[in-house]
């Protein structure tokens, strides 16, 4: 009996286009099925998850009424790096994203290892999705937890071995179901925004308590044995102490856009639609987190939200008078939406990896009916339920955390690797009276130029987002 998968020739294989490689005349490559509102969908799906959920809490536990100042500044930080992202995508829109750059940029060996650690943190973040999926479930379903991790991973794993399409559909479904429920709750505290600007005339002048946290910000530093807590007093304090500490925090609920460059082949003309699509998304991202987090300073009393668990859920009763068991149930299936993301690029990250012969060849077949790396998503599944029910995950999820950083860091400078190559093919082309223009004028946007000129213009940028990156991890670090 004949196989249903067909091997899909490496890149060096296929010949550009305008809009990016495809398959040779009679190869199976991925099927472009997804346009520029659906990957919109994807990216703030990816992107919000189920992260906001929870790091709300924390961030304005650390950074106390300058809350929303560590939301906007780290939307800045990804936002730097989506723009590298953005700029790169038009030169290479291929499956495989960070490991198609850094080879590139730096060979396959660093191929390898970029294209591993994307893979791994999807697969890391998708079994820690997962235990925490079982422990919301488990209070509506009386099931063992080791079940509905199953389940849900087997779900998924169909899911994303039956189409493209339908996964980035099911996705925006959800999104729109998540995203909902968080613009509700700034509907419904619109009036509270009446006292933002008293809010904000006191933000540094009065700063509220800001404790220092340690390690990884789980645990704030005890009082002295002769003082005694009370609510709203405070000593003097540097605000800007707790503003990095929310930085650190909030940045990582901005993790995901990145995936987005991994949809590449299964996109209409992504040279135009994924640049716009990352950057589009992380708008929409930033200005929800921060109108989010100005209603957590402005609720007032805020000691329920700060020590609960669910702090989301406590924010949508205190806006809307609703229950919030209601937003219990969007957490569960914003969980499920991540997993799906996180597998979806995880298993087009393996095949893309395959392609260009940095793994192994049998991660790049594709279904021949339904045009998805099948063995990819399948081993992608695997290694999830495995951590999920082996492994302590908490070390790890840390380990990722900074991981992504580091990542981000060498996509950076894959960037500046990549538009000084190409600097220097122009200047040796160009003709004397032309190249006195080279570097005049602002740079255009990315989406703009060709995707040989955007590298050149845009190098000096890579530099700045390794540098970014670099400070916040020692940050984290320290």
């Amino acid at each position: 009996m004949r196989s249903k998968t067909t091997r899909a020739p490496s890149s060096s294989q296929q010949p550009a286009s305008p809009d990016g490689p495809g398959p040779e005349p009679g190869a199976l490559g991925l099927k472009p099925a997804l346009n520029l509102p659906l990957l919109v969908f994807y990216g703030v799906g990816v992107t919000i998850g189920a992260g906001i959920f929870a790091l709300i809490g924390e961030v304005l536990r650390v950074a106390g009424d300058e809350a929303p100042i560590s939301f906007l500044l780290a939307g800045i930080v990804g936002g730097v790096t989506g723009m590298t992202y953005a700029v790169l995508v038009r030169a290479y829109p291929e499956a495989g994203g960070v490991a198609i750059y850094t080879t590139r940029a730096f060979g396959k060996l660093a191929g390898l290892v970029a294209g591993l650690a994307v893979a791994l943190t999807g697969i890391v973040s998708s079994a820690v999705i997962a235990n925490a999926f079982a422990g919301y479930a488990g209070t509506f379903l009386n099931l063992p937890a080791a079940w509905l991790v199953v389940a849900m991973v087997l779900l998924i794993g169909g899911l994303v071995a039956w189409g493209v399409l339908e996964s980035v559909v099911a996705a925006a479904v959800i999104t729109v179901l998540e995203v909902g429920v968080l613009l509700l709750i700034v509907v419904f505290g619109a009036p509270l925004f009446a006292g933002l600007p008293e809010a904000l005339g006191e933000m540094f002048t009065d700063p509220v308590a800001i404790p220092y946290m340690q390690d990884d910000f789980q645990q704030a530093t005890a009082p002295a044995a002769n003082e005694t807590p009370q609510s709203g007093s405070s000593t003097p304090a540097n605000p800007w102490g707790g503003i990095l500490a929310g930085v650190l925090l909030a940045f990582f609920a901005f993790i995901g856009f990145e995936d987005m460059v991994n949809m590449a082949e299964e996109t209409k003309a992504p040279r135009r639609n994924l640049p716009r699509a990352i950057l589009l998304t992380l708008g929409i991202t930033t200005i929800l987190y921060v109108a989010l987090s100005l209603l957590s300073v402005l609720v007032g009393d805020r000691q329920e939200l700060v020590a609960s668990e669910a702090p989301m859920a406590v924010l949508f009763e205190m806006v809307t008078g609703w229950p919030r068991q209601m937003v219990a149930g969007v957490a569960v299936i914003a969980l499920v939406n991540g997993v799906l993301v996180q597998v979806l690029m995880g298993s087009r990250v393996l095949y893309g990896m395959a392609r260009e012969g940095l793994i192994s060849p049998f991660f790049g077949v594709v279904h021949s009916v339904r045009q998805t790396p099948i063995r990819a998503a399948v081993a992608v599944c695997a290694l999830v339920l495995i951590l999920a029910l082996a492994l302590p995950l908490a070390l790890l999820a840390q380990i990722t955390s900074s991981l992504t950083l580091v990542v981000f860091a060498g996509v950076h400078l894959s960037l500046f690797a990549l538009g000084q190559r190409s600097h220097r093919r122009r200047m040796r082309s160009e003709v004397a009276t032309s190249s006195e223009n080279d570097n005049t004028g602002e740079c255009p946007p990315a989406t703009d130029l060709l995707p040989e000129e955007a590298l050149t213009r845009w190098r000096w940028w890579g530099v700045l987002g390794a540098g970014i990156c670099v400070a916040v991890l020692a940050a984290q670090l320290l």
